[in-house]
This record gives C-alpha cells, sequence and structure tokens, in this order.
C-alpha cells in the first residue's frame, strides 16, 4: 500500500472515531494518537525517505492537507464539548425569574424619633426655633451659665461624666439656651427656641431611669413675658399630645435656673382624674418642670433683667412617650429588641 493510501485510510479512520468521542479526554487522546511526535501520522511520514524526489512533495502536501482537517474537526469537537457543559451548568443552575422574591422588612423611625418630632412640629407652629448642639459640653456651660456656680449643692443633682476637670457630657440642653441667648440680637426681637438631645447623669438603670435619654427644654426671652405665656404655652402643648380635655397642675418647686420654679402635673389620661394606678390613685401625673428664667441667667447673657424677662421648661421625651403609650420600662427604647419597636410602626 502507498503512503497516499496510507494517509487516506488513516484519515477515514481517524474521522470514524471522531465522531464516537464523548469527552475531552478522548479527545486529546485521539489528537495525541494521530499527530503527536509517536502518532499514525508521524509513522507514516517517516516512510518518505524510500519515495523519489518526484514523490516526496505530493505525499508531503496530502500530508499537511489532512493534518489541518484533523485539527479543525478536533477545535470543532472541542467548542462542542464546552457547549454541552456550559448548556448542563445553566440548567443546574437556573434561577426561577418568575418565582416571588423575598419579602425585605421595611424599617421605620424608632419611637423616641417620632415622640420627639411630635413635639417639634408643635413647636414649629407656634414660631419656636429648633436649635442643636453638642452633647460634650463645657463646665462654664452647663452648670455655672445655668446658675450653678463650683461647688452648688444643687450640682449633685445633675451628678455626671467628666472627660476632662472642664468639659463633661451635657446633663441638660441648657447649655444650648445660655449660646443661643449670646448669639441672639435682641435688638431684632425676642427668642422662642427649643433644644431636643441626648443628655447624660450617672444613674443607677432601672425600668424608670437610664444614665442617659432625651429631653426637650424651651426657652422664651423677650420684654414683658410672664407666667401666664408659660401657662398658656404649656397648656396648649400638653393638650396636643395628650388630648384637649386635659388640665395642668402648677405646684412651687425649685431650680437654680428658674424663679419662680414649679413642677407641672397633668390630669390622668387613663382615668381622667378619679384615680388609677397610672396615676397611683391621685389623678394627676407629674410631666415636667419650667419656671421664669432666673435674672442672674439673663444678666450672665448681657440682658438687664428690668428690662427682659423669660421662661423656661424641660421636658424628657422617654417620659412623653412611656405616658401616650403604657410603657413601663424605659430600658425598652435602647435594647433594640425588634418585637418592642415593632409596635410602634408607622
Amino acid at each position: 500500500m502507498g503512503l497516499s493510501e496510507k494517509i487516506a485510510a488513516l484519515q477515514a479512520e481517524a474521522l470514524e472515531k471522531l465522531k464516537k468521542l464523548a469527552n475531552d479526554q478522548e479527545l486529546n487522546d485521539l489528537r495525541v494518537n494521530v499527530l503527536g511526535k509517536k502518532g499514525s501520522l508521524t509513522e507514516i511520514l517517516k516512510e518518505m525517505k524510500n519515495l523519489s524526489a518526484e514523490e516526496r512533495p505530493t505525499i508531503g502536501a496530502l500530508a499537511n492537507e489532512f493534518r489541518d482537517k484533523i485539527n479543525f474537526m478536533l477545535e470543532e469537537k472541542k467548542l462542542e464539548f464546552a457547549q454541552k457543559t456550559l448548556n448542563a451548568a445553566l440548567v443546574q443552575e437556573t434561577l426561577d425569574v418568575t418565582l416571588p422574591g423575598k419579602q425585605q422588612k421595611q424599617g421605620t423611625r424608632h419611637i423616641l424619633t417620632q415622640t420627639q418630632e411630635e413635639i417639634e412640629d408643635i413647636f414649629l407652629g407656634m414660631g419656636y426655633e429648633v436649635i442643636d448642639g453638642s452633647e460634650v459640653e463645657t463646665d462654664h456651660y452647663n452648670f455655672e451659665r445655668m446658675n450653678l456656680p463650683k461647688g452648688h449643692p444643687a450640682r449633685d443633682m445633675q451628678d455626671t461624666f467628666y472627660i476632662t476637670e472642664d468639659t463633661l457630657l451635657r446633663t441638660h440642653t441648657s447649655p444650648l439656651q445660655a449660646r443661643t441667648m449670646d448669639a441672639h440680637d435682641f435688638s431684632r426681637g425676642g427668642l422662642r427656641m427649643i433644644a431636643p438631645g441626648r443628655v447624660y447623669r450617672r444613674d443607677t438603670d432601672d425600668a424608670t431611669h437610664s444614665h442617659q435619654f432625651h429631653q426637650i427644654e424651651g426657652l422664651v426671652v423677650g420684654k414683658d413675658i410672664t407666667m401666664a405665656d408659660l401657662k398658656g404655652t404649656l397648656d396648649l402643648v400638653m393638650k396636643k399630645m395628650f388630648g384637649q380635655d386635659r388640665k395642668l397642675r402648677w405646684r412651687p418647686s425649685y431650680f437654680p435656673f428658674t424663679e419662680p420654679s414649679v413642677e407641672v402635673d397633668i390630669s390622668c389620661f387613663k382615668c381622667g382624674g378619679t384615680g388609677c394606678n397610672v396615676c397611683k390613685q391621685t389623678g394627676w401625673i407629674e410631666i415636667l418642670g419650667a419656671g421664669m428664667v432666673h435674672p442672674n441667667v439673663l444678666e450672665m447673657s448681657g440682658l438687664d433683667s428690668s428690662i427682659y424677662s423669660g421662661f423656661a421648661f424641660g421636658l424628657g421625651v422617654e417620659r412623653i412617650a412611656m405616658l401616650r403609650y403604657g410603657i413601663n420600662d424605659i430600658r425598652g427604647f435602647y435594647q433594640g429588641d425588634v418585637r418592642f419597636l415593632e409596635q410602634f410602626a408607622l
């Protein structure tokens, strides 16, 4: 059998085997067995030394044609295997986009944030400014400007966390009142402001106390401001928060930065004043402290207390929320328990 016949037979045999290949490994084995250094085609071409000079070019061209054809078909088979592998993976990893997605829970504002914003909206409607400031304060603004000089016994009621000898975490938002009075141009009119924010006191954490809580303190300073203005303002705010049939009771008290000072009680919104477990059978609930701004506080801001007067008040956001929603443990606000917070979702 001549070399041309051997090459033709090898081609027919290779094409037949090519049809039966099942995977990449069999394909690679066929490539090596036919076209490799020790493959069938190489063995056939070793016999070219026995050909005449005229026959060699013809057999060489025939061998090259065979090699190119087999390589082309092997590459096509390789692509076919790759596509089958990809198709199988796509079937196995198919994502059915028609299936309903997983519902993601949507969050809401914290109940303390909701309560604070509701109170802010009431005061904004009355023409007040909302003033924000740093939770780290100086002893001067936190105490001394509030008529609490060093050594004053009333400081013990607001014992707090000191960072340095003169820097501390604020015990109330009152420092913002002093800072705002310092910056306000009273020649252009009086000042009406509230200062909401987080405050800190060294207190034992229990059902009704926390070392941190939220306050909203208010201040009005101008000419001819009286206790009647204070009573009318708080009466309006409390009725907005707890209902129009609420009544307020005023009791004398003491705060270093106001004179006279009062504690304000609200008629019980649960029993209407007849007595229940919420109001401890008294018919009244203590709600906030207030009073007329002490002349010393006005004078320290450069105001003539014979011309200017004002009133101030402070209420706890947690206390308002606890009373409105019947919450009996203040710690629930801070523990991040979703079951607690979901009760107040908007």
